[in-house]
């Protein structure tokens, strides 16, 4: 396997979130050996080997009553497998997910509550608003029958570990025949671009997929625009004039027919491959897709330039977030814990970033990587670290972590896209989400 190719399927586990449903069951059973401390990711084989060979060596030769197992699991059969494993109690010890997940089962007190047994010194050294990704208020299950109100406290379910912000990169060329002299910053300016690139080129500005199972980005989308989704008793928030807003801007730009007709069915890798055929001026994306330009569309590449990410008024940045969780069913809690302590510490996060392109999540970290790269460059994968690494002191986990947020995704996207096709008006469809959404969380 190629190495960019690996990165990319990386950040494309981040760009997507969960892919539930229709996984395979098979899962990886523990071997007889009880004093391994186990240990899975996701598809970083072979091209991560070497250096997960290395860091786990380390960790042995400094914790010799350790020996480590290393399992890589495929992308898509992650969560069928961890779900599987969790169940059946012979899941690893320590286990890379993301926050969107890994919170669907934090609400079961799946993972070991990390915020009492982390020293805050520890916990001091990571990204403050990355280590909220992995923290959630968790209640107890309390009888029907009783009537004392649920007992809720907040825990943290895992450390973060490997990150990305999206950036824009954009055709230079596009631009100019469009007669725009820098890439949009806000909403406002990328709608006024969609309209003058469609008219000066016949192209279409970006592409954004409006798939319920696929991206986030219209769902963070809302929020850069001011809008709340949940409010704190989990109930919608969203029904609202911000929200309303929100909704008729993404109508209005598909049924001016300023977006690509298939966003309703593709998800966002075809956002990628519009931009490489050079069908669409803009795609937002992590700076680790750089490779892949260069690689299948070098001519394109050759007039691509990058730009921060399209952000609102109040001036948000999106953040993915990896992080390493820990099941509470372990035996080796301690040892597991030592270990994800390693990994995501900020020597070994540095290696790993610089390793593969996405960024660290420990403050230090951040700031060697940023001080690491080249500049002035004119190199466009060093301005695209640059650019995404810049913008981690404001970055931020956008969507609400929530056990059923893909469900919430699902029900925004499906009544957005009937009032983008015209079977319901923009009050209705927002309406309609929000009572879905409430009567989902009165059950």
């Amino acid at each position: 396997m190629k190495k960019n190719t690996s990165i990319i399927k990386l950040s494309l586990g981040l760009l997507l979130g969960t892919i539930l449903g229709g996984l395979s069951s098979c899962n990886p059973q523990k071997m007889a050996d009880s004093s391994q401390l186990e240990f899975w990711t996701m598809q970083l084989k072979p091209t991560f080997t070497e250096y997960f060979t290395q860091l786990n060596q380390t960790f042995e030769q400094q914790n010799q009553a350790v020996k480590l197992r290393w399992i890589d699991i495929s992308w898509s059969a992650m969560e069928n497998k961890i779900l599987t494993s969790i169940s059946a109690k012979t899941a690893p010890d320590v286990v890379n997910l993301n926050p969107k997940f890994a919170s669907q089962l934090a609400t079961r007190n799946a993972w070991l509550d990390l915020e009492p047994i982390v020293p805050p010194e520890v916990k001091a050294t990571y990204l403050p608003k990355i280590w909220q990704a992995s923290t959630m208020e968790v209640c107890a299950a309390s009888s029907q029958a009783s009537n004392q109100p649920k007992k809720c406290e907040q825990q943290t379910f895992g450390l973060p570990w490997y990150l990305t912000t999206n950036i824009t990169i954009y055709n230079q060329k596009l631009l100019t025949a469009a007669n725009l002299t820098q890439a949009p910053q806000t909403y406002s300016e990328l709608a006024q671009a969609a309209k003058t690139i469609k008219a000066k080129t016949g192209k279409y500005a970006f592409f954004i997929s409006f798939v319920p199972n696929d991206s986030g980005d219209v769902l963070e989308s809302f929020v850069k625009m001011g809008v709340n989704l949940i409010d704190e008793s989990g109930k919608a928030a969203f029904n609202t004039p911000e929200g309303k807003a929100a909704f008729q801007y993404w109508v209005d730009l598909y049924q001016q027919e300023l977006l690509p007709p298939d966003v309703l069915t593709q998800g966002h890798r075809r956002g990628v491959e519009l931009y490489q055929a050079g069908e669409v001026a803009l795609l937002s994306s992590g700076a680790e897709f750089i490779d892949s330009i260069t690689t299948n569309a070098p001519t394109i590449a050759e007039v691509s330039a990058v730009a921060p990410q399209v952000t609102g008024t109040n001036q948000k940045y999106s953040v993915a977030v990896m992080n390493l969780v820990i099941p509470r069913d372990s035996d080796k809690s301690a040892e597991a814990l030592k270990y994800a302590l390693f990994v995501t510490n900020t020597k070994n996060q540095l290696a790993f970033a610089q390793e593969s392109n996405v960024l660290p999540s420990t403050t230090e970290a951040v700031a060697q990587y940023i001080k690491d790269i080249k500049q002035p460059s004119d190199n466009l994968k060093d301005q695209a670290k640059k650019v995404s690494a810049s913008q981690l002191e404001q970055a931020e986990i956008l969507i609400p972590v929530h056990k059923d947020i893909h469900i919430l995704q699902k029900t925004i996207y499906e009544n957005l896209q009937a009032a983008m096709l015209g079977d319901k008006t923009v009050d209705q469809a927002v309406q309609d989400a929000a009572v879905e959404w409430n009567s989902l969380e009165d059950n």
